[in-house]
């Protein structure tokens, strides 16, 4: 088999290298909050492509970084480790991606560039090291805590989110990262990554990311008018969130448990829009 029939195009192997899923539910986020701040579409349009790119940028430093280990543990599923992309050509279309994004949050004003570029560069430093530290969480917090300002501070009239909304965010990136890594503890044992979760062990980290969930709907529903759709989707958060231990305690925990707080996401973006 030649090796252009073993690997896929170089634009679906880079794609496919962002982590794809997590990549646009940001995205979406990013838009379902600029629709809540009531961002007029040019801006928000601006914001919105911003945020991609950084994402981007952010998944593919990850891989890129990540490649040598991924390939140590047979990840071929990826496609740096599985060889459809070299490291280099990744990391170079990620720092493309960074100022892509960068140059995009200017026109928004300081504020905006000023928090997009702190997260990223928050979530860089996460990938170049200190996801194998017992302060892994702090780039999530830190990240997910600046996230609903985003919308705010690409308004005319600039500001910092509501605290509550801050708290919202930072709980969610909580959750993020508890349940992002839990399939690969063994995995990122084996290869020198102990962070904050592998240190909890992976029922722990579940159990633990599902108060994130569920501080994150009650900020919200605290934050904002408790109306007949935004309670029914705080009850849908909590459910998701209790689906989710469940799922830990009668299996090993897996991808499932990241995919639900990828939904719990989705549904505290709509929660918030309904209010």
């Amino acid at each position: 088999m030649t090796d252009a029939a073993a690997h896929p195009p170089l634009a679906k192997a880079l794609w496919g290298a962002t982590h794809p899923g997590p990549t646009l539910v940001v995205t979406v986020l990013s838009l379902a909050l600029g629709i809540a701040a009531g961002v007029e579409p040019a801006r928000l349009a601006l914001l919105v492509v911003a945020v991609f790119a950084g994402q981007v940028s952010v998944g593919l430093s990850n891989d890129a970084i990540d490649g040598g280990r991924d390939a140590a543990v047979g990840r071929t599923d990826k496609p740096i480790a599985g060889g459809a992309i070299t490291p280099e050509r990744a990391l170079a279309v990620a720092v493309a991606s960074l100022v892509v994004a960068i140059v995009l949050s200017a026109p928004l004003g300081p504020g905006l560039l000023a928090a997009h570029a702190i997260a990223l560069a928050s979530a860089w430093a996460y990938n170049a090291g200190l996801k194998s530290t017992p302060f892994s969480i702090a780039p999530f917090l830190l990240s997910f805590g600046l996230f609903p300002s985003f919308a705010t501070l690409s308004l005319p009239d600039p500001q910092l989110a509501a605290l509550w909304a801050s708290l919202a965010g930072a709980a969610l990136g909580a959750a993020v990262h508890l349940t992002n890594v839990v399939r690969d503890l063994d995995d990122d044992r084996r290869t020198g990554v102990r962070g904050l979760p592998h240190r909890l062990g992976a029922r722990a980290s579940v159990v633990l990311a599902a108060v994130g969930i569920a501080v994150g709907a009650i900020a919200v529903l605290l934050g904002t008018d408790a109306t007949t759709r935004g309670t029914v989707f705080f009850a849908a958060v909590l459910t998701v969130a209790v689906i989710a231990v469940v799922t830990a305690m009668v299996r090993p925990p897996g991808r499932a448990v990241f995919q639900l707080t990828m939904l719990a996401a989705l549904l505290l973006a709509a929660q918030l829009v309904a209010t």
